[in-house]
């Protein structure tokens, strides 16, 4: 049916060819197919949220598990209806876009399990706001994907001053305990806490509550502000480095949200697995100083989109062998420990005295 989406007459219109952008692919998409585009994304966000996940439960790893695999069967297939209707060229592209965004979001994966940990978020509320969370990062990279795309075909040697933040970004990243997250010294907290008026409590998976006739926001307000403020940081990694692998907006964009709409399924896997992925910064700062070496000498040398893959395949690849053969040998690092409960990381909401649902075990009472 999605590949019914893209096809509308038995004779392709639309064919990807390297030569009308240089090296990259140049599609002709229309009107009706970015709206399918946004039709299909849309359709399965709501069916995630509507039928997967209708009611607030803990998921536990098993169910992470298959729902990952799911979200990357459906970014497959998307490819494949590319590779159909668009050629290898165009499929090409946008399995490197789809595989930079996914490699280097692992890290966003491990910065919400800090945010959350944090705030003792229990884990049956946590999908909810990680829903909001993924909604307004498609939201924020749309609109980083056609700037980025517009500068660069208005302004050519913005590539050199992407490729050289790609490699400053790559060398911070390969520095050990350079890039640690710490949620209570967030500018961004501090503002909301200023601005908006918050209760110490969680009600439910209520972001708002009306208490004395005011609306007040709850700690999951905060706490979906603080990852929206992390996922730009990543989007200004991640945007770049796709740009380096494609300048086509469609196969950017789809790429994009393919590879985020998965990310909630892999936190609830592997949010609770980072010692055992400890060399996994050095395979992501290897892929974010190719594609900034491929932007800086794009000028004079296109690097092909086949080669472009195998190279961060074999980068993450080896991140992630490296990492699982000298993994520490420790039971509870494993999804729905203690991380997941919010009692690792230490800190949480200041001064909670939960009345609605207790932050610590996430047990409901009578507020809805």
């Amino acid at each position: 049916m999605i590949a019914a989406l893209f096809t509308s007459t038995p004779v392709m219109t639309l064919v990807a060819t390297e030569a009308s952008t240089g090296n990259f692919v140049d599609l002709d998409v229309r009107a009706w197919e970015w709206i399918a585009l946004g039709a299909v994304v849309g359709g399965l966000l709501l069916a995630d949220l509507l039928l997967v996940h209708r009611t607030a439960h803990e998921i536990s790893f098993k169910e992470a598990i298959i729902e990952s695999g799911a979200w990357i069967a459906i970014s497959v297939v998307f490819g494949l209806v590319v590779l159909w209707g668009w050629g290898t060229a165009a499929a090409g592209e946008y399995f490197a876009g789809y595989l930079i965004e996914k490699s280097l979001s692992i890290d966003n994966v491990f910065v919400w399990a800090v945010i959350l940990g944090y705030f003792k978020i229990p884990p049956k509320y946590q999908f909810r706001v990680l829903f909001w969370g993924v909604f307004g990062a498609l939201v924020l990279r749309a609109i980083f994907i056609f700037a980025g795309v517009a500068l660069l075909n208005r302004f050519s040697w913005l590539l050199f001053v992407f490729g050289a933040f790609l490699l400053y970004t790559a060398w911070k990243l390969a520095q050990p305990d350079d890039h640690e997250v710490d949620p209570e010294n967030s500018a961004v907290l501090r503002l909301v806490r200023r601005v908006i008026p918050t209760t110490n409590e969680l009600h439910g998976q209520k972001m708002f509550i009306k208490e004395n006739g005011h609306w007040m926001a709850t700690p999951l307000f905060a706490v979906l502000v603080l990852i929206e403020a992390t996922d730009v940081v990543f989007a200004v990694d991640s945007v770049p480095a796709i740009l380096a692998v494609s300048r086509e907006q469609f196969l950017v964009l789809s790429s994009n949200a393919f590879a985020i709409l998965g990310l909630r399924a892999l936190y609830f896997a592997f949010a609770g697995m980072k010692d055992r992925f400890r060399y996994l910064d050095y395979g992501l700062a290897g892929i974010l100083g190719f594609v900034g070496i491929k932007m800086i000498i794009a000028e004079w040398y296109h690097i092909p989109t086949w080669a472009s893959l195998v190279v961060i395949a074999a980068f993450l690849t080896a991140a992630i062998w490296w990492s699982l053969r000298h993994a520490p040998d420790v039971a509870d690092d494993l999804p729905g420990s203690s991380l997941d409960h919010g009692d690792r990381v230490g800190g949480g909401w200041p001064d909670a005295e939960p009345e609605g649902v207790d932050v610590t075990t996430g047990d409901d009472d009578a507020v809805e």
